[in-house]
């Protein structure tokens, strides 16, 4: 089993413990009414976007979502957030240090003992979701549990859908597709972009991701009988049968969101097995992006 297979699988158990942890912090999470950047990098900026839109449609105040690298500096917020799971990446260390003085922040990573200790005024550790894979997946989707459970959007049914996302054989056929387009709503936008991000790592597949009313406007047209169609949710009206009528794959999500991502994870790391790759080590790829000083953050 590679290193990412057994961290994934131990999503329900993370989810678990990342809605305790949401308990024990809820002084340093953003609190209702104020207005809040998320930000990360990679992954954790997918994840971003998710706990925004699911923030603000809560009615707990404007929320944005940015990679860090292209934080808006003139505008005002009373707290930003940062996910970062290895607390070293360079992006997210010059932001923090920029905003510091300035407005509160708080960074939520699975290691402690890194720079991002000083370089936040709050920290939320989840250790137990640290991964050895360079690829994100039980950080993640802690991370976004933890932010579910804070705005009290996160249930025990959530984590009995993820090990049913893990017990149930992938859609026939699914594995041997060429090319993958996962399609969001609201929330699930950002799920949809992280199911794609997997795809391509682990994986080297042609995957690309939208909102979903957007599918319609020009990307349907690359949908052929080697291309599948998730939705991470419920799919517009209409779109399944006119995915159907191209011949290609169409699968809509019907478990919660967040264990949809995780089904997608799967097919990543079979993706790869298929094809001979090393899902732990993808090309390219290291665990932090750590620029050299002279880099551009």
């Amino acid at each position: 089993m590679t290193h990412v297979e057994d961290e994934l699988s131990s999503q329900p158990e993370c989810w678990i413990r990342a809605e305790e942890e949401a308990g024990r912090h809820a002084g340093v999470l953003p609190a209702a009414g104020e207005r809040v950047a998320i930000v990360g990098c990679g992954t954790s900026y997918f994840m971003a976007q998710a706990a925004a839109v699911l923030r603000e449609s809560a009615g707990q105040g404007e929320t944005d979502a940015f990679p860090a690298s292209e934080f808006p500096h003139g505008r005002d917020y009373d707290r930003v957030l940062a996910l970062t799971r290895s607390g070293t990446t360079t992006e997210v260390l010059d932001l923090l240090g920029k905003l510091k003085g300035r407005v509160r922040t708080v960074a939520v990573t699975a290691d402690p003992d890194t720079p991002v200790l000083r370089a936040a005024d709050d920290l939320v550790v989840l250790d137990f979701a640290d991964e050895r894979s360079v690829v994100q997946t039980r950080f993640a989707t802690s991370a976004l549990t933890l932010l579910r459970a804070h705005l009290g959007l996160h249930t025990d049914a959530v984590v009995a859908d993820a090990r049913t996302a893990l017990s149930t054989p992938l859609p026939t056929g699914l594995v041997e597709c060429t090319q993958f387009t996962f399609l969001g709503r609201g929330w699930t936008v950002g799920l949809a972009n992280e199911a794609g991000l997997k795809m391509r790592e682990a994986s080297l597949s042609w995957t690309e991701a939208y909102p979903a009313m957007e599918y319609r406007h020009g990307p349907i047209s690359i949908t052929t009988r080697s291309t599948a169609t998730w939705t991470l949710g419920p799919a517009p009206a209409g779109l399944a049968e006119q995915v159907r009528a191209t011949g290609g794959l169409w699968i809509e999500g019907a478990l919660d969101p967040l264990a949809e991502l995780v089904r997608a994870q799967r097919l990543a790391v079979a993706v790869a097995a298929a094809r001979g790759l090393d899902p732990d080590r993808p090309r390219h790829l290291t665990r932090s992006v750590i620029l050299a000083p002279s880099g551009e953050a």
